[in-house]
């Protein structure tokens, strides 16, 4: 995974459960380019999936019938994924600090968006926010760009399924907890909530959901099966 520019700062990452699915290959493409382009960003997470893909070749390397202890899967998959230091930080960073312009999309994002933040052409959701569909399918998990005003909420809502949000400009306050650029947020359903995004600049995020939101606003009800989130 070729990186251009890294984010010491992140604080929020997507669980270990969905980095090992991407390392495998057997996430739904929406989640999977949520985690490739925080993995894009995050030195620990792109460790990580490194670490499960290495288990995951050397598993099939010397597959054979062998009898093994009790819980050693899971010890050698709990040492694989301990984050890691080496060098590698050091020279990756020294690279995207000698560029002069580095993208906002990481690269798997802009494959699928069809290019870089200033680029792109928004659909709107309604007072003043703005989405990109990048993902969809019947029954299948959707991935798509969001835009909120700067200093404005998006509508209250909790989820009928699973949410990640991934800031990629800006960012956004919720719950007491601030989520900047790199940073994912969970949201499930026992979550209700309304972020909020911080004053200066526009909120981007890449959001990924399994399942349609419950909107609280009537508005945010009607407009839903237009937009189909």
């Amino acid at each position: 995974m070729k990186s251009e520019h890294i984010d010491m700062s992140i604080q929020h990452h997507p669980d270990d459960e969905l980095l090992v699915g991407h390392a495998a290959g057997e996430l739904p493409e929406a989640w999977s380019v949520l985690v490739a382009t925080h993995s894009a960003l995050c030195l620990d997470c792109r460790a990580r999936v490194y670490a499960a893909e290495a288990v995951g070749g050397a598993l099939v390397a010397d597959a054979c019938p062998v009898e093994m202890k009790d819980g050693a899967l899971e010890g050698t998959l709990a040492r694989a994924l301990e984050p890691r230091a080496d060098t590698t930080t050091r020279a990756v960073g020294t690279r995207a600090e000698m560029r002069d312009t580095k993208p906002i999309f990481p690269q798997p994002l802009r494959d699928y968006a069809g290019g870089d933040l200033d680029g792109l052409r928004w659909r709107r959701l309604g007072r003043g926010a703005y989405h990109i569909p990048l993902v969809s399918g019947r029954g299948a998990p959707t991935a798509r760009l969001l835009r909120i005003p700067a200093g404005r909420p998006v509508p209250e809502h909790g989820h009928n399924g699973l949410e990640l949000t991934m800031v990629l400009r800006g960012s956004f306050t919720d719950g007491g907890q601030r989520f900047g650029v790199g940073d994912v947020e969970t949201a499930d359903t026992d979550l209700e909530h309304q972020p909020v995004a911080a004053p200066g600049e526009d909120c981007i995020c890449l959001a990924v959901t399994d399942a349609p939101l419950r909107f609280r606003g009537v508005f945010a009800r009607l407009v839903q099966p237009f937009i189909g989130i």
